[in-house]
């Protein structure tokens, strides 16, 4: 394209030039309209014009919809400052400055008061009404195309989702994206388990639910210490934080394997209606199980839902005998007759709520607390009824030997691919073919520390076969033997502490009363792991974190 023959807008005047070069997406950048392509062209513009270029603002893979544009912005803070350097902004066309018809016209007269003009080389420019017509004509056809793209964009892409392929979006920890199929020059991607993060998915799971096998299930500030004392690190290389890890455990993809595509708008964050939901299957990393347990943790622990009088009351079954009419909690009641006192076991619901939610039931305390203890031992902590419950998990537990080889399998080759990395990059500086720099010493501890994350899973996973198989007649024996004992004996704190340990729910109805647990929970007592974390009290404000004060003697 050739300007030698165009009139200069300005002919007395040199006009320094600013060059706006951008792109939005990577496919532009390789087309006609690549920042290479619009720098020659403008430039060229610009000297047939007899303008002198003396600065350029190049911004790749930004949308001109709005001005969240860091350089945008940076040379519109430059055209309004006392110190600015050029008189005009070039653009190859106005898409390329702005794609919003309103805000582009806003834009340009603002900048007109500072003594910046904006030109497009390729539409017409000028202070003349009709071409001031015509460029907002131009703007608000601008405008009209970018959203249809978008909308043919969004629609393209829900469409690639109803066909299970992934959109190109980063994948949630514990996936890695793999080449699918190709269709013209078009890359269809999925996405498959990466060993080494899946079983960091894993351990995050396990620490919430059961513990380290040496503890009691952690919390979620501890299970987020626990990572990031033991060197566990996010993809990026950073320490795990609180709300990553609560996420995680949020996210029911991991066990139901369907990733929910188009949740929420991108461009607003606003949430989508249902129906434009897809699911894109995904390979399951966890049991669904594993996942019911920690969402229940997740609730019970919610200190909106658990009040501290559930676990440092000294009422025995409180926080775990439920009304079975309405799910409501048994909360505590009484009376005095007869100068005696007498204490029952009442549905909150009815007495907090009215008969209208509940006909509500009242259950003499000692008369329950009896019931239940009385049938804990007899029922459950007898040595052959333990025995046949944890026979079955045991038999259960089998089935998933075959899952658990797999993934030590592939956790195996990804061992060996980390080792031969490191040995050709270990044989490269030896024989002089590389340098080690900055980079390179980078790299290498990437891959050390990528090595010794795979063998600590692989040992974890060893570890937690042998801890499975420790379930021996000896060890149901003494604790059967140990649960009985503190169960007669053991304080108010005690005896509540182990019920927690075993019993999920106590179902009082009318004429019955359920005793629900799950045998994992019980699996997890005997091994000595509690099944339930304890909690502080709630109603103290303050604490004194080193020695108190009130244990020395008055200086008086």
């Amino acid at each position: 394209m050739a300007f030698s023959s165009a009139r200069p807008l300005a002919p007395t005047l040199i006009k320094r030039v600013a060059l706006y070069l951008r792109v939005s997406t990577g496919r532009q950048a390789e087309n006609d309209v690549s920042l290479p392509s619009q720098r020659d062209m403008t430039t060229r513009y610009c000297q047939a014009q007899g303008w002198e270029v003396v600065t350029e603002f190049v911004e790749p893979g930004a949308s001109a919809t709005d001005d969240k544009r860091p350089i945008f912005q940076k040379m519109l803070e430059q055209a309004a400052s006392p110190e600015r350097t050029f008189d005009v902004i070039c653009v190859h066309s106005f898409s390329r400055f702005y794609r919003n018809g309103a805000e582009m016209e806003m834009t340009i007269r603002k900048l007109r008061k500072y003594g910046v003009d904006v030109v497009s080389m390729t539409q017409p420019t000028g202070d003349d009404p009709s071409q001031q017509l015509m460029r907002q004509i131009i703007g608000i056809f601008d405008e009209y195309t970018s959203r249809e793209n978008g909308k043919n964009v969004t629609r393209s892409m829900r469409e690639s989702a109803k066909q299970g392929f992934w959109n190109g979006a980063r994948p949630p920890l514990g996936y890695r994206v793999i080449e699918a199929e190709r269709r013209g020059s078009k890359i269809k991607k999925k996405l498959e388990i990466d060993p080494v993060e899946a079983e960091l998915v894993r351990l995050i799971f396990q620490l919430y639910t059961e513990g380290d096998g040496t503890s009691r299930p952690l919390g979620i500030k501890d299970t987020t210490k626990w990572l990031n004392e033991r060197g566990y690190r996010t993809r990026l290389g950073s320490t795990f934080g609180v709300g990553p890890v609560h996420k995680i455990l949020t996210h029911a993809y991991y066990a139901t394997g369907k990733w929910p595509y188009g949740v929420k708008n991108a461009r607003t964050g606003d949430l989508n209606d249902s129906s434009l939901i897809v699911d894109i299957d995904v390979p399951p990393i966890i049991s669904q199980e594993l996942f019911d347990r920690a969402q229940s943790r997740l609730a019970a622990n919610n200190s909106k839902v658990t009040p501290p009088r559930v676990v440092n009351g000294p009422t025995l079954l409180t926080g775990l005998a439920v009304c079975a009419s309405c799910g409501s909690g048994m909360t505590t009641s009484g009376t005095n007759r007869h100068r005696r006192s007498y204490r029952y076991y009442s549905c909150a619901g009815c007495k907090q709520r009215g008969p209208t939610v509940c006909k509500g039931r009242h259950v003499q305390m000692a008369r329950l607390d009896t019931i239940i203890t009385d049938a804990v031992k007899e029922r459950l902590l007898h040595p052959d009824r333990l025995a046949v419950i944890l026979s079955s998990l045991a038999n259960r537990q089998n089935g998933k030997n075959k899952a658990v080889d797999d993934r030590r399998d592939a956790l195996a080759k990804e061992l060996k691919e980390k080792d031969e990395r490191l040995k050709r990059l270990y044989s490269a500086i030896e024989n002089g073919i590389v340098e080690i720099d900055d980079h390179l010493k980078t790299r290498i501890t990437e891959l050390k520390t990528e090595r010794d994350i795979v063998q600590i899973s692989i040992e974890r996973i060893a570890q937690q076969a042998t801890s499975s198989a420790q379930i021996t007649p000896e060890r149901i024996e003494a604790f059967s033997k140990l649960m009985n004992e503190k169960l007669e004996t053991g304080d108010v704190q005690a005896r509540k502490a182990y019920l927690r340990s075993v019993i999920s729910v106590i179902e009082v109805d009318d004429g019955s009363v359920r005793i629900l647990g799950e045998k994992t929970q019980l699996a997890a007592a005997l091994s000595g792991q509690n099944g339930r974390t304890g909690k502080v009290r709630g109603f103290v404000r303050k604490w004194c974190g080193q020695e108190d004060s009130n244990l020395h003697g008055s200086p008086h």
